[in-house]
């Protein structure tokens, strides 16, 4: 009997769950081109055991995310949670009130669930004015420290802030395939660390 419970304590499961919107659901790319897709195959290529669930959806909200996430943790109890939501709250002018709860209920109930968590830090482009501009982006460093959660600062960091106008697709919103693998490099880092050994 001791034997049969040594393995099943071992035998939690080692899913990433990822929770975003169009910037991780391949939005204008074929598919296996985004950052997800591009992450699983990382991990193949290092031998690092981690199912990945991608439950991104495009024009997602942190209250569409926070009204999901439950049902993700149920379902695929993940040992990693992603967050990478918060662009369209903002894309729309939605409360950062709102957005800040949203994202501190998130981190939560993936804590509850004794997942690692992974909040994706956004920002947005200077034209939403400077005080919205500056509290959207200090959102999600300091929901980061105030949870104990890692954090990627900027996910579009060598991307957005390049004058490429060729890391882009058309809509000059949503990133091309050749800036996923600069995405995967932002996140990279700061997943690596919390996947299951």
């Amino acid at each position: 009997m001791l034997a049969s419970f040594t393995m099943s304590a071992y035998s939690a499961s080692k899913t990433v769950l990822v929770l975003g919107d169009s910037l991780s659901a391949e939005y204008g790319l074929a598919r296996g081109e985004g950052w997800v897709s591009l992450l699983q195959k990382k991990l193949e290529a290092e031998k690092i055991t981690a199912p990945i669930v991608n439950a991104s959806i495009s024009g997602e909200t942190t209250s569409g995310g926070a009204a999901r996430l439950q049902t993700l943790l149920d379902k695929h109890q993940p040992a990693v949670v992603v967050i990478e939501l918060g662009a369209n709250d903002a894309l729309r002018g939605l409360s950062l009130i709102a957005t800040q709860q949203n994202l501190r209920n998130m981190v939560a109930a993936a804590k509850k669930a004794k997942a690692k968590v992974l909040l994706i830090g956004m920002q947005i482009p200077p034209n939403y004015g400077t005080d919205y501009t500056r509290q959207f982006a200090d959102l999600f460093p300091k929901i980061a420290k105030e949870s104990k959660s890692a954090l990627v600062p900027f996910m579009l960091k060598d991307v957005a802030d390049k004058a490429n106008p060729s890391l882009f697709q058309a809509d000059r919103i949503h990133p091309a395939a050749i800036a996923h693998p600069i995405i995967l490099n932002n996140i990279w880092p700061q997943l690596k660390p919390l996947l299951p050994g």
